[in-house]
């Protein structure tokens, strides 16, 4: 088994806290509303207001309740939680929305990502031996298309042939695909727990 990394996280203990809470509010917020918590920007601290892609992923008892996020930074952090939050709870199509019984039973995971940056390879090998188990994330795209793992997939699929054949399957892919049109770009995360 890989050793998994460390993911740390570049904001203070209370800039941490205060998205935890701030994506439990706006879960809570949608309970009671139907819609994302609005954020009130002006007195947060720069490194909350910066543009950054975000994924929050939601779990109950140990088990995956809803994932959502962006690849591409286009709103402020803290917004990006919000609305994250509230779509990781509300709209993941693989599970029915939130119900508000189960809203203690929840963790909260963020993952803040780096800008993706394209990876070069010349062959499935030469790919796999690039990757760097439990730090890197991978968006693979073929044609339209496309499918991501968040670093913190290593944990379920801690061997690269293993990570890159579930994540061909998760783009629509058979496992065993391989083509010189293949495209791969990779980004890290700061984890938020």
């Amino acid at each position: 088994m890989v050793p998994m990394p460390s993911n740390k996280c570049s904001l203070s203990e209370d800039q941490q806290n205060y998205l935890l809470k701030l994506a439990r509010d706006s879960i809570r917020h949608g309970l009671q509303h139907g819609r994302p918590l609005r954020v009130e920007m002006a007195n947060l601290p720069q490194e909350l207001k910066a543009v950054r892609a975000t994924f929050v992923t939601l779990e109950k008892l140990g088990e995956l309740r809803g994932c959502i996020g962006r690849l591409e930074a286009a709103r402020p952090l803290a917004e990006d939680i919000a609305e994250n939050a509230y779509s990781a709870a509300f709209q993941d199509p693989r599970f029915p929305p939130l119900r508000e019984n189960e809203l203690d039973l929840l963790e909260i995971h963020l993952s803040l990502l780096t800008p993706a940056e394209p990876m070069t390879f010349t062959s499935e090998q030469n790919l796999l031996d690039q990757m760097q188990a439990g730090l890197d994330g991978l968006i693979l795209a073929e044609g339209s298309r496309r499918g991501t793992f968040l670093p913190s997939v290593w944990e379920q699929l801690p061997e690269p042939v293993e990570f890159l054949n579930h994540l061909k399957l998760k783009a629509g892919l058979p496992s065993s695909y391989w083509s010189d049109t293949l495209k791969v770009w990779r980004y890290r995360t700061e984890v938020v727990e």
